[in-house]
């Protein structure tokens, strides 16, 4: 069997993608060089973004793999290189989309990804749980999904996406950890383990905004913000940000707490954001003998969706209600969110937030800021 072209182990590269930027190694430049000898030995030189790339051997074994499967190869030997300056330069620019320097992509009116800020009035409800599970469901269902732990003081969601490596940094840009398929980006990525992170308003605002124009989202279909509790800096910013994300309001039955969940929903009134829904957590517990306890008491939920549909003027519905489970907790501690673990299939609170996931994926954007494609006459 004769040895295969250069062009044929070109193409096949195309089906490499990168574990990062989720893009094709000869889309993004990287693949430096290919040389095939009469015996079918083949030798790709790869480039990558940083020396000290997390997915290196990632990298290494895809195109080792991929390679190997054509025929006439007899061998394949990987030669890893870093780009230059010039070189990244130049891919920051192409995933900017022609821009080089940072801008927030899903600011622009043409942005089609449906952004969703999870609040609560108070900490403690279960919102980056609730977060962390829509994100890897919506996933699941073939989303492109992106989630942003803007909980700068309180950060959990890379332990409960257990995200194991870090961001990669290529000079000014910053390529997100994927953790279950979702883009993750969390201040715990940046600060040493258990230090305590002591800013005052104006950082937090720069850390929000670093975080939305200086990280490589790419086209991502939903974009999830795990916000601090309350109607502080972050959620001020995040209505100036992001215009057209819409808030989802978590609470539990206790009516201490719905009464402070009003508050977090009610800021939309202020920052003419559109409060998609109510989720009630730790709804009740069920016993062995199927016995239900309202731990928190009974009818927050509600009374938070009734309220805001009464102050906002518009129905703003209670979209699900969640049992207190042990499993999901174990499954957030354990960086499996339930919804995806193997408890899944019995979790009376998996399949709930399975179902609110597919809600809020399928739902479509207004026509505001979209291009309808005329022009005048």
């Amino acid at each position: 069997m004769s040895a295969p072209t250069i062009e044929s182990v070109h193409a096949v590269l195309e089906k490499v993608i990168d574990p990062e930027i989720r893009r094709p190694i000869t889309e993004l430049g990287m693949v430096r060089s290919v040389e095939v000898d009469d015996d079918g030995d083949v030798v790709v030189g790869i480039d990558l973004t940083t020396a000290g790339c997390p997915l290196k051997d990632t990298i290494t074994r895809d195109v080792t793999t991929t390679v190997a499967e054509l025929a006439g190869v007899t061998g394949v030997h990987v030669a890893m290189g870093v780009m230059s300056d010039e070189q990244r330069k130049a891919l920051k620019t192409q995933l900017r989309g022609g821009t080089p320097e940072p801008e927030i992509p899903f600011s622009k009116p043409g942005s089609l990804t449906r952004i969703y800020a999870v609040t609560s009035g108070k900490g403690g409800v279960g919102k980056s749980t609730v977060t962390a599970n829509l994100a890897v469901s919506m996933a699941r269902q073939g989303l492109k999904v992106g989630v942003l732990d803007a909980d700068i003081y309180g950060f959990s969601i890379p332990r409960m996406l257990g995200v194991e490596l870090p961001p990669t940094k290529v000079d000014d840009m910053i390529l997100p950890p994927v953790a279950h398929d979702v883009k993750v980006i969390s201040i715990g990525m940046f600060v040493q383990d258990r230090r305590p992170v002591v800013w005052r308003g104006p950082m937090l605002h720069r850390a929000l905004q670093q975080f939305l124009a200086d990280v490589f989202w790419g086209d991502l279909d939903v974009l999830l913000l795990d916000l601090p509790p309350g109607t502080g800096d972050v959620a001020i910013s995040v209505a100036q940000m992001l215009p057209r994300s819409e808030i989802l309001v978590v609470t539990t039955p206790q009516i201490a707490a719905s009464e402070v969940a009003e508050r977090a929903g009610t800021i939309a009134e202020q920052t003419h954001q559109h409060v998609v829904g109510v989720v009630e957590n730790m709804s009740w517990f069920e016993g062995p003998d199927g016995t239900r306890t309202e731990v928190f008491g009974s009818g927050g939920g509600q009374q938070v969706a009734d309220q805001l549909t009464s102050t906002l003027g518009y129905d703003v519905p209670l979209m699900a209600q969640l049992p207190l489970e042990v499993a999901v907790r174990e499954a957030g501690d354990g960086g499996t969110p339930a919804t995806i673990s193997d408890s899944a299939a019995s979790s009376p609170a998996a399949a709930e937030l399975t179902n609110l996931a597919a809600a809020l994926g399928t739902r479509a954007r207004g026509l505001a800021g979209r291009s309808l494609g005329v022009t005048p006459v």
